[in-house]
């Protein structure tokens, strides 16, 4: 179960969060003492620390969010990827990776909030951020796309 939910040495968190999910750490539940035995996930002693305080069973997926809220208070302080991406599968995964961002400063007790990285809306300012990565000869036709309705596309339906 380690191997799945290990931090790997340069990943950046946000990806490592976003791998977590990919390998189901949300169908996890745990209780503080387990989630302790864990040991070593995110080799930050501050979030590994963080991991295992609540008591009560929780998602190891709402667990390391919270973890990584609390090492990070500030968003500024979280990097989701370096540079632009240059493939389409790239390009998606940083889209997710947004999304995952922006679940980390969630409310964590707000039940209308999406739990899946997919299901995030896709906001402006994320949308901002993707079309800064995205290659120049993308950037034109990125940077038109508007959403008509009210309600921002999902990362899933933006991505599909």
């Amino acid at each position: 179960m380690r191997k799945d939910f290990s931090h790997l040495p340069g990943e950046h968190i946000i990806t490592w969060l976003l791998h977590c999910w990919d390998n189901r750490a949300s169908s996890l539940e745990l209780e503080g003492r387990e989630a302790k035995q864990l040991g070593s996930l995110s080799r930050e002693g501050g979030i590994d620390k963080a991991i295992g305080k609540k008591a009560q069973a929780l998602s190891l997926w709402r667990r390391l969010l919270s973890s990584v809220r609390e090492r990070y208070p500030f968003s500024e302080d979280v990097v989701c990827q370096p540079g632009k991406w240059t493939t389409m599968e790239r390009s998606i995964q940083y889209l997710r990776e947004l999304a995952t961002w922006e679940m980390v400063y969630y409310d964590p007790d707000n039940a209308q909030l999406p739990t899946d990285p997919d299901e995030v809306q896709c906001t402006r300012p994320m949308w901002r951020k993707f079309v800064r990565s995205a290659p120049s000869s993308y950037t034109n036709s990125l940077a038109v796309i508007d959403w008509k309705s009210e309600e921002a596309p999902t990362v899933d339906e933006v991505a599909g």
